[in-house]
């Protein structure tokens, strides 16, 4: 899919990290963006800094998504594109010194996490098969989908989820051309690890083996770019990681 100023485009988690890297490549191809974010002070800030729309919704939520993607559409009409990078991370383990994993927390990472992508591309997928237009679903995973480290439980389970079900999402949108992706980050500089220590980050940084640095958004951004322009990409998991492996802990 080419990527112009007739392409309109949705990216949930929008307002920072991943999300705002896209949506700003995405606005310099040209294409209409809106944002859907939480977040809604500075989900509008970034909107108005990219002349883009911002939608506020909770992504769990199936009626604030409708109701975020119907802003989307009435701005810049049906999005052929789809990319989610609304996410959470908090670090439990499955037994610690305060007992077992709290079941709740569990629960809402799998619910921002997966449910969440779930439901934002479902439902945009709904708007491109009503439509009848073709289009690309983006969804992002994690390497702790495959190497979860200790206190990873919850956010590896939530990641595997996405893996699991970008093949059968792509097998079920198949016959009306759309397609379904994902990306599996390593370590990237975005928000969640460039609030830690300096001296964390420079740990983070040199256990990757080349580059031996964070991951640039900007380079989630690209690829996401490159998918979305490259018709032969469908129902497949690629990893962004400068060839790391997350070890134990």
């Amino acid at each position: 899919m080419k990527i112009d100023s007739e392409i309109a485009a949705v990216v949930a988690g929008g307002a920072s990290g991943l999300g705002r890297a896209v949506a700003s490549a995405l606005r310099g191809a040209g294409a209409k963006v809106t944002l859907i974010d939480r977040d809604a002070e500075k989900g509008a800030q970034t909107a108005s800094e990219l002349g883009a729309v911002f939608a506020q919704a909770d992504v769990t939520d199936s009626q604030s998504v409708s109701a975020a993607l119907k802003t989307a559409r009435t701005a810049n009409g049906q999005e052929r594109i789809c990319i989610n990078c609304a996410g959470i991370a908090p670090a439990a383990k499955t037994v610690g010194r305060d007992g077992v994993h709290d079941l709740a927390l569990f629960q809402t990472v799998i619910n921002v996490n997966l449910v969440g992508s779930f439901n934002v591309a479902s439902q945009s997928a709904a708007g491109m098969v009503a439509n009848n237009v073709e289009g690309v679903i983006i969804n992002t995973a994690s390497i702790a989908a495959y190497e979860g480290q200790i206190g990873q439980v919850a956010y590896a389970a939530s990641k595997g989820g996405i893996v699991g079900l970008t093949l059968p999402m792509a097998r079920d949108l198949a016959r009306n051309k759309i397609r379904a992706m994902a990306i599996a980050p390593g370590i990237f500089g975005t928000p969640m690890v460039t609030s830690m220590p300096v001296e964390v980050q420079e740990s983070l940084a040199a256990g990757i083996p080349h580059p031996s640095r964070l991951g640039d958004p900007n380079e989630y951004a690209s690829l996401a770019l490159h998918i979305i322009e490259n018709d032969f990409l469908n129902g497949s998991v690629i990893r962004l990681d400068g060839a790391s492996r997350l070890a134990m802990r």
